[in-house]
């Protein structure tokens, strides 16, 4: 094997070329990015970043200089148009790429509203990539007033970010509580009496009919028949996996590009990683949308083309900031029957479990717990639900007991 391909240069793209080179790989690697500047950090994007704490030179995952230091061809606002089976990546404007080995690192796109209500709006954004939150930023002004609509993990840090900015901030979500989708009711009551102390008039249960305005978006109409004025919307419905290159290739593709435990896609010489692939995980295939993953994912492939053979197996964790809570997650929550809480002054942490076995923790401003919680779970240990929630005891004693 001489040449391998990468599209998509962010984190699962970035860390698949690092990986390939530090596993000795000695022939021409490529990567391919739709953006102008090299691959970063995304997280920050809605966070210290879109607050002003943080520089863009800071978000890049490398020093620019490591691509051309690691023999790494970078190719930055170079969207692909089309992939040839017969080992070609074309780029917009015709260029060919040539490779032996070939990775989809394309991650995902974010949700919109239709145009048909006003998601075409000026002054109506999306939080994803650089050009979205500097696109963003200008409107955020002290007084002005935000919507988001969309009560996930980034609407609620978008809210925390116009909070913090000034704004007035009402929060729409269709689901009858925020974080349905994600987290225990436990969860969502903590992070809504913590929105609504700084200010968010949080509305569940309620979504948007239309956006209203001329060329700028003035006001919104809720489904309750609310008539809001409004300066800026900030939408955060969720994403989807960027499959579109994979689809028009012939690729197999179900809620992401299907790899196997290794992978590989439906054609041997294309592998995927990241948010965009969806792969087998005890039984079922799933999708993970982390840094984690991300990470983790591609560079086990970057192995596996090399050789390894070896399977993906995810050991899930995420986060999230908001005003001062820092929120770390540890497992997948995924079919529990009881969430134990342990309670500790600042510190606070839901355990979720299925009978006795421990699936997750959601851990506010409890560092310890998450960590404890993460590793009873890689272990495949579980601690007494009443050992966890007896805030006199040292969570470090958990480890100790067998599971």
């Amino acid at each position: 094997m001489e040449k391998i391909v990468v599209v998509g240069a962010g984190q699962a793209g970035a860390a698949c070329v690092a990986r390939l080179r530090s596993e000795g790989f000695g022939g021409a690697i490529t990567l391919i990015g739709d953006e102008h500047v090299p691959p970063y950090q995304r997280p920050p994007l809605s966070k210290a970043y879109l607050l002003g704490d943080m520089a863009l030179e800071r978000l890049f995952l490398r020093p620019a200089g490591y691509y051309a230091d690691q023999d790494i061809t970078l190719m930055l606002d170079a969207p692909v148009s089309a992939i040839d089976r017969a080992h070609q990546v074309v780029i917009a404007g015709g260029q060919a790429v040539g490779y032996d080995a070939l990775v989809l690192a394309t991650g995902s796109v974010p949700r919109r509203l239709p145009p048909a209500i006003g998601g075409d709006l000026a002054g109506v954004h999306v939080v994803r990539g650089l050009r979205n939150v500097d696109a963003m930023e200008p409107g955020l002004k002290p007084g002005a007033r935000a919507l988001i609509v969309g009560g996930g993990y980034i609407g609620l840090e978008a809210a925390a970010v116009a909070r913090k900015r000034g704004m007035a901030v009402t929060l729409i979500e269709m689901a009858p509580r925020i974080l349905q989708r994600v987290a225990a009711p436990e969860t969502s009551d903590f992070f809504r009496d913590l929105h609504r102390a700084h200010g968010v008039d949080i509305r569940e249960g309620v979504g948007l009919t239309r956006l209203t305005g001329t060329d700028h978006v003035t006001g919104a109409i809720l489904t309750d028949g609310s008539d809001l004025a409004v300066d800026l919307v900030i939408v955060g419905i969720g994403i989807a996996p960027a499959t579109a290159l994979a689809e028009a290739t012939g690729l197999a593709v179900d809620n992401g590009i299907t790899v196997d435990a290794q992978g590989r896609t439906s054609d041997p010489a294309i592998w995927a990683a990241g948010d965009c692939a969806v792969f087998p995980y005890k039984g079922a295939l799933i999708r993970l949308e982390s840094v984690q993953n991300a990470i983790d994912q591609a560079e086990a492939v970057a192995q596996n083309i090399l050789g390894a053979g070896q399977d993906y197996v995810p050991q899930p964790w995420f986060w999230s900031d908001q005003y001062d809570v820092k929120l770390q997650i540890a497992g997948l929550n995924t079919g529990y029957d009881r969430v134990v809480i342990r309670d500790v002054g600042a510190a606070r942490s839901h355990w979720y479990f299925a009978g006795d076995r421990l699936l997750a923790v959601d851990a506010m401003n409890d560092p310890r717990g998450y960590m404890v919680g993460k590793r009873l779970i890689e272990a495949g240990r579980s601690p007494a639900p009443d050992a966890v929630a007896d805030a006199a005891q040292d969570i470090k004693t958990l480890l100790q007991g067998q599971g």
